[in-house]
């Protein structure tokens, strides 16, 4: 079954005014009750209406009615379009809440914020259907009912899917600096290595504490005279 014509009731006036056919195959071609067909060629239907020239517009061509209006059998057949249009991208808009599930949608948006906290403003309001200021009360602990809310999973709610949420934490965690979540770390080889321009480079500055001091060099031991003595008499008083 062939798609509608662009605006059918005014090509139903066109072709009724400017052609032979049936009722029945202008109601054919653009999908209309014969009735209906019969009541515009009557004046009774789609007064003030003006009619739409299915040929100027590409959408009927003129071989087509001549070949209906000599063979009252024959369908009119809707001509293909030889402009291609591009594929309309579906926008993401915010999700529609319903009535039974929006009175848990503080407590969702609770349970984003404590649970990932590295969400946007604009994604938590794409996942549950909230508005900024609701999302900023809820955060600043100005919430009319804050005392009352109870962090709650929204995929549980059935406020979203589990597939848009890890879709919305994936890319929240791909925008996040790769050393958020870091502590201290070490300094680059550039930083360290580039010594100040000015005033003297203390082994302080370079090692971080006083490089340790040289032992004081160990006194020479006398080893012939350690051993001369040891072979001496016992009663000698060499002194």
């Amino acid at each position: 079954m062939n798609n509608a014509p662009l605006m059918p009731k005014a090509t139903a006036v066109w072709l009724v005014e400017n052609t032979s056919l049936t009722f029945e195959q202008i109601a054919d071609f653009c999908k209309l009750h014969p009735l209906e067909v019969k009541g515009i060629a009557d004046g009774e239907v789609a007064t003030g209406i003006k009619g739409h020239d299915p040929i100027t517009s590409g959408q009927l061509a003129r071989e087509e009615i001549a070949a209906a209006e000599k063979n009252k059998d024959h369908h009119l057949t809707l001509a293909v379009s030889k402009v291609r249009l591009p594929p309309v991208k579906k926008v993401r808009g915010p999700r529609y809440t319903p009535l039974s599930r929006r009175q848990d949608r503080p407590n969702a948006i609770l349970w984003l914020v404590k649970n990932h906290p590295e969400l946007k403003d604009a994604q938590i309001m794409r996942l549950v259907g909230t508005t900024k200021t609701t999302l900023q009360a809820i955060r600043e602990r100005t919430h009319w009912n804050s005392a009352g809310l109870a962090p709650m999973d929204p995929v549980t709610l059935g406020l979203c899917s589990q597939i848009d949420l890890d879709f919305e934490v994936t890319r929240a965690a791909k925008d996040r600096p790769a050393d958020a979540d870091r502590g201290q770390t070490l300094l680059s080889a550039e930083i360290t290595t580039n010594r100040p321009t000015s005033g003297p480079t203390t082994q302080a500055e370079v090692f971080g504490s006083s490089a340790p001091k040289d032992r004081p060099q160990e006194e020479k031991l006398d080893v012939d005279s350690i051993f001369s003595r040891q072979a001496e008499p016992a009663g000698s008083d060499h002194e």
